[in-house]
């Protein structure tokens, strides 16, 4: 899609996973298997990732903690050259979203991802100046808008946010959540200036938005490899296996993907049986999964065995 004519240069191309947050068995953020998570994505090759998003549980982390956590990050991926480590600001006050965004810039953060404010139903004026405030208290660095009405309600359409970028030339990317995204996908490349988007929502809709131009995906990160087996395929013209991993794939994120917390719960369980992560625990409050759930992810694990090995069982001592 880089022959567009007026098209912004995408910020994030490819896979672009939003890394999960370990919690031990109490609750309390489990630091290191939050490296392994770090290091195992990175191991498959990925040239950016997101944090802190939906996927992290970020609604449920201190201030503290997110920051430790994304210092954690960029500290790992400062030496990694062309990655893009896209930190996300979801504060609703503008004030805190633009000295959390100045902060993750100072950090190392390679773009900023905007999660516009939605408590307590703010104006459409409201929104824009949150938006254009952090992008110019970031620029030059590269801004995303992250457009999720399901999960936040929405005062934005393609137009505005096009408006935007025309005023803050480092606003040069949305990410789109809606359900489903294509059509919105569409009509951000026919404004002026024409938006890249990378799409989210676990994915569901991969194959549709990747005909209408999406450049990349954000999805969770704990069966990473097989969203980059979809985009690599399409990526060689290779379409009608990008077609059938999708389809296979597709009935289990289908699934989880009915509820923001059904997902994060799934690909905890996910990265656990991996041995990515220590412990599966979400914090409270929490969707546990049910029998038939659990059964459901052996099934998607025996699946999809070659593409995501689990451990070897440790041997018993003689």
């Amino acid at each position: 899609m880089s022959g567009i004519v007026g098209m912004v240069a995408p910020v994030v191309r490819g896979i672009c996973p939003v890394l999960e947050t370990p919690f031990a068995a109490d609750e309390s953020v489990d630091y290191d298997s939050f490296d392994r998570v770090v290091e195992h994505v990175v191991g498959t090759g990925v040239r950016s990732v997101m944090f802190p998003g939906f996927a992290s549980e970020f609604y449920k982390l201190s201030d503290a903690e997110r920051t430790r956590l994304t210092e954690r990050l960029l500290a790992r991926v400062a030496s990694i050259e062309g990655f893009t480590a896209v930190v996300s600001v979801p504060d609703h006050a503008t004030h805190l979203a633009v000295k959390r965004a100045v902060a993750a810039v100072e950090a190392g953060a390679g773009a900023i991802n905007i999660l516009p404010p939605h408590q307590q139903g703010p104006s459409g004026a409201a929104v824009r100046v949150h938006i254009r405030a952090i992008a110019r208290a970031v620029w030059p660095v590269p801004v995303i808008v992250q457009y999720a009405p399901a999960q936040t309600g929405t005062a934005l359409d393609a137009a505005t946010i096009a408006a935007i970028a025309a005023e803050e030339s480092n606003l040069q990317q949305v990410k789109v959540e809606s359900t489903p995204p294509g059509a919105f996908i569409s009509a951000l490349l026919d404004q002026t200036p024409s938006l890249s988007a990378v799409v989210g929502y676990g994915g569901v809709q991969l194959i549709d938005a990747l005909r209408r131009g999406a450049v990349g995906a954000q999805p969770g990160c704990s069966f990473i490899e097989l969203y980059m087996s979809i985009w690599d395929a399409w990526q060689r013209d290779d379409h009608q296996n990008a077609i059938s991993l999708h389809t296979r794939l597709l009935p289990y994120i289908s699934y989880w993907m009915q509820s923001v917390e059904l997902i994060i719960a799934a690909e905890k369980r996910i990265s656990w049986r991996r041995g990515l992560i220590a412990s599966d625990r979400c914090r409270s409050p929490l969707r546990m999964l049910d029998t038939e759930e659990d059964a459901m992810i052996e099934r998607f694990l025996l699946e999809f065995s070659e593409q995501l090995p689990l451990p070897a069982p440790e041997k018993e001592s003689p």
